[in-house]
Formats: C-alpha cells, structure tokens, sequence
C-alpha cells in the first residue's frame, strides 16, 4: 500500500489497450472490461464473449469483471473465469446504463441488496479460492453509503471499489473522495481492501 489499479471501462480496457498500459504504465493489478455473466453461461454466447477476456501474460495479475442479476448464471460465470486462469473476479454494481440495469444488474443491485448479496455468495462459490471483489457506487440517487457498504462488506469480499458519486450523478459532480475515507472506516475490521474510484487523474 498504496496500490494503484486499472479501472474497469466499457468498450475501453480490452486486450489491446491493456497490452500498451502494461507496456508503459502498468498499474498494481489490470481489469477487464464487464462481461455479461448470463452471456457466459450460454455455451453459444460465451463463444462470441470470450474475446472480451483475452489477456497475456504479461497482464498479471489481471482481474475479469462481470454483471448479472442471477445468481445461478454469476456462479457458472465465476467458474469460467477459474479455468480461464484470472486472478480474481470482480461484480460490477455499479454500472448506470440503462440497458444494464433493465437486467437488473449494475447500479440497480443497490436497490436490492439481498440479492447482491445472494450473488456475491454464488460468485465465491463458483470462483473456489479467486479473490471476490465488487465494484459500486456510493448510492443510487442519495448517498446511501451507510447501509450499503455494510450489507456487501458482510460477504467477506477481498476487495470494494467504491466509486465516489451516486448513480443519479453520474460522472457530473466532482468524487467525494472523503466518502471513500468513511468506506475504510466502515470496512476497518472485516478484512476487506478498500479502492476509490473517481476523478483519478494522476499518481500523486
């Protein structure tokens, strides 16, 4: 510690762009972009998706993002990611696409976090021994941060990127960076590792 990592960004950190990252600038660890988890666990889909999780070995260690809203098909996913040999797993919860969320994935996980839950259980179970990780935002349309965090820290994740906006903001507000402060307090004693997110703009 400290530690820097890629974040994950559709249609932007794919294979090519993470060869020249760690080529020039290689970050602590890599992610992906997010993958569909129902996607993967379609053995006709996945064959069309596998691309997105194309990695050298070079991109080590290098963590594969997916999104889903069903516990069932997050498990086989996370199994995939095992046998394609990534080093951890990580659930996107945070995402504000509209099309996303219709699934019931991304950002709209913070308005059911039983579920979220459920599949973060599924995730572990069907990784085995991959570190589980999540990434999400501070709340859906107010800072709900309080009740949140704590209900995905109870799973015992070895990771929690928290983007320091809520999901009405967008990326239209400055990050409160001193939410991400309060997040390692909320997560001090659970053993999990807190990553803020968020107007990043250099190293310093």
């Amino acid at each position: 510690k400290p530690f820097f990592v890629l974040a994950p960004m559709a249609d932007v950190t794919d294979v090519a762009f993470r060869e020249i990252i760690a080529k020039y600038g290689k970050p602590d660890v890599l992610w992906t972009e997010f993958v569909s988890a129902d996607g993967l666990a379609h053995p006709k889909a996945r064959e069309k998706l596998l691309i997105d999780f194309k990695f050298r070995k070079k991109e080590h260690p290098i963590v594969a993002q997916i999104f889903g809203a069903n516990p069932d098909t997050i498990n086989k996913a996370a199994a995939l990611v095992k046998e394609l040999g990534f080093d951890g797993l990580d659930i996107n919860m945070g995402c504000p696409d509209r099309t996303i969320e219709k699934q019931g994935a991304g950002a709209a996980l913070m308005k059911n976090p039983k579920l979220a839950q459920e599949i973060i259980y599924a995730a572990k179970e069907g990784a085995c021994d991959l570190p589980v990780s999540v990434k999400t935002r501070i709340g859906y349309n107010k800072d709900e941060m309080e009740t949140w965090l704590p209900a995905l820290l109870e799973t015992g994740l070895a990771a929690l990127t928290v983007h320091a906006r809520t999901r009405k903001e967008m990326s239209q507000v400055p990050a409160r960076w001193e939410r991400i402060a309060r997040a390692v307090e909320l997560a001090k004693w659970t053993g999990t590792l807190i990553i803020g997110n968020g107007d990043a703009l250099d190293m310093k």
